[in-house]
């Protein structure tokens, strides 16, 4: 007789109380809903938002960035550019000024 992990063919059946399968289920729900969530939550930002997390109001000081390699973004056309929110996190990070200076 053949194991069953050696035979991906073989059904196998798992028994539990009620009380338990409900509770497995609210979890694999649960996880569902964090990984739909996590999706959702992209790292692609537009120009305004990428702007105003810099704290710059200029077109050109964003190009700049962008000529300069200081932030990752993506072409997505000859009209849209995304922006890495976590490369200007890290940008914003690695270039702040201590109050102290």
């Amino acid at each position: 007789m053949k194991n069953d992990d050696q035979n991906p063919k073989t059904l196998s059946i798992i028994s539990m109380e009620s009380e338990s399968f409900y509770r497995l289920i609210k979890q694999v729900v649960e996880r569902l809903k964090n990984e739909n969530k996590t999706e959702k939550e992209t790292d692609f930002i537009g120009e305004k938002e990428a702007m105003k997390l810099l704290g710059i109001s200029s077109k050109s000081t964003l190009q700049k960035y962008r000529d300069f390699s200081y932030i990752t973004f993506y072409k997505i056309n000859a009209r849209k550019i995304l922006y890495s929110k976590s490369s200007i996190e890290n940008f914003i990070r690695e270039n702040k000024q201590s109050l102290d200076d």
